[in-house]
């Protein structure tokens, strides 16, 4: 557990050396709307794969499961598996359009 811990306090300690950063080496005030949305973005796009990336592993392993206790249901099961990964995988895709719409909003 202190492996995780450790890992953690790394991952923290380099957002905030980001965050931190940044202004310093800002030149001006022209870009001030758009000066986090770098960071904003990856985050989003990461959390977004890692959420998605569990919930598809988890709905795959509930129809394998589902469809080994009860093999007469296994055609069924994997149409509404696919379904649901489907819808899965389309909130990743939102995720990675939205920061070009907000893109354009902005500029």
């Amino acid at each position: 557990m202190k492996s995780w811990t450790k890992y953690l306090a790394l991952a923290a300690a380099t957002v905030v050396l980001f965050l931190v950063s940044e202004p310093a080496f800002a030149q001006d005030a022209a870009g001030s709307a758009r000066s986090g949305m770098g960071l904003g973005v990856g985050l989003a796009m990461g959390i977004a794969a890692l959420g998605a990336s569990l919930g598809q592993a988890r709905a795959a392993a509930a129809a394998l499961e589902g469809s080994a206790r009860n093999p007469q249901m296994a055609a069924k099961l994997q149409t509404m598996m696919i379904i649901g990964l489907v819808f899965i995988e389309t909130l990743v895709l939102f995720t990675f359009a939205f920061p070009f719409a907000v893109n354009g909003a902005i500029s």
